[in-house]
């Protein structure tokens, strides 16, 4: 490597190399490149091209086409990076903590509550209100727009039809725990993804005794925890296990292949039905806050609430008046599990701790 000796026609590109301005070639070879850097910025018509970062734990799958359709509507070109099945939100939300003193992400659509209130309280996130906020309920926005929440899924009991008759299916999520489920639940691992919300949210309710009374008695009833959602949702199909926590979107998959699938909204008469609406907010300092801005506001959409109602996503849009999925109850049809949000969030690092030693994890 050219050492700089700090002469006056020294200069350097981003990476450190310099370029040396020794003769008349040098001089117009150096402005070829400046006009080369320049214009890989433009596209062909010479504007700036746009860009925008976010991090998305939502399926892929679901998410995706959503994002495309966005890129190709605006122009802007979106970069996203998807978390893995088994860290869902997890994965991300280390990341973004490990970037704070350089974001690299603009947007985090989250899959879920807990993470993105932790990353609000580590000052991970800036406040953004969008005008297409208007229309979901107060109880799922942020009062200080940090986060906003759209198209909820639900937590759920999946029973395998063949194996369990309707009328004898769980109708709370602590019969689990009965003797006559011995080895016959499946739950993912839940220091991770949607799992972990639900944990927290009942540690939350039911107060630390109760709680943990509960999960020492589904360990000592052999419950199987595994990897993801999608695995719970696939080894009841297979009749491995009879029932299993799993999530609205991984039961209507099996639905629509017309597996042998039931599902029961849990404690829709006691503590209520956990809902998750997914979450997006703006990062703080992000690199380019404006393309950040303009995503959000497309995700908060009743369109996309649409679309993700619509898709094998399934989910429940909260805006007033857009159709909900085929095969889901409409919201106003159960009580929802009441919770506060970021009480539960303060919770999930002490709560995941507790049930990796309860559970053996």
């Amino acid at each position: 490597m050219m050492k700089d000796h700090g002469n006056a026609h020294g200069h350097r590109l981003s990476d450190g190399m310099p370029i040396r301005l020794t003769s008349r070639a040098g001089l117009f070879h150096a402005a070829a490149l400046a006009a080369l850097m320049l214009s890989s910025a433009c596209d062909r018509s010479g504007e700036v091209m746009r860009s925008v970062t976010v991090y998305v734990s939502t399926d892929r799958v679901f998410s995706e086409p959503v994002l495309r359709e966005y890129q190709r509507r605006s122009g802007v070109t979106v970069n996203a990076v998807y978390d893995t099945e088994e860290t869902k939100s997890t994965g991300l939300a280390n990341r973004l903590l490990a970037e704070t003193n350089r974001p690299q992400a603009d947007v985090f659509w989250s899959n879920e509550p807990v993470r993105t209130l932790v990353l609000k309280s580590r000052g991970i996130l800036a406040p953004y209100r969008s005008p297409n906020a208007e229309g979901i309920p107060a109880t799922l926005r942020d009062p200080d727009g940090y986060w906003t929440g759209f198209s909820a899924r639900m937590r759920v009991i999946a029973y395998n039809t063949k194996l369990v008759p309707a009328e004898q299916a769980p109708r709370s999520v602590l019969d689990l725990a009965a003797p006559d489920w011995n080895g016959q639940v499946a739950i993912a691992d839940p220091r991770f993804g949607s799992t972990s919300f639900h944990v927290a949210a009942m540690y939350a309710v039911l107060g630390d005794a109760k709680a943990d009374d509960f999960f020492r008695r589904l360990k000592a009833n052999g419950v199987r925890v595994v990897d993801g959602n999608s695995v719970v949702r696939d080894l009841v199909v297979r009749g491995e296990v009879k029932l299993g926590l799993t999530d609205t979107d991984d039961v209507n998959v099996a639905l629509e292949a017309g597996d042998q699938i039931g599902m029961v909204l849990p404690d829709r008469d006691g503590m209520g039905v956990p809902v998750m609406p997914n979450m997006v907010s703006l990062v703080a300092n992000a690199p380019h806050p404006e393309e950040g801005r303009r995503l959000i506001d497309y995700l908060l959409s009743p369109e996309v609430e649409r679309q993700l109602a619509q898709s094998e996503a399934v989910q429940i849009p909260l805006h007033v008046g857009v159709e909900g999925p085929k095969n889901m109850p409409a919201i106003d049809t159960f009580t929802p599990m009441t919770l506060d949000f970021a009480k539960a969030a303060s919770r999930v690092e002490d709560v995941t701790a507790r049930l990796a030693t309860i559970l053996g994890l």
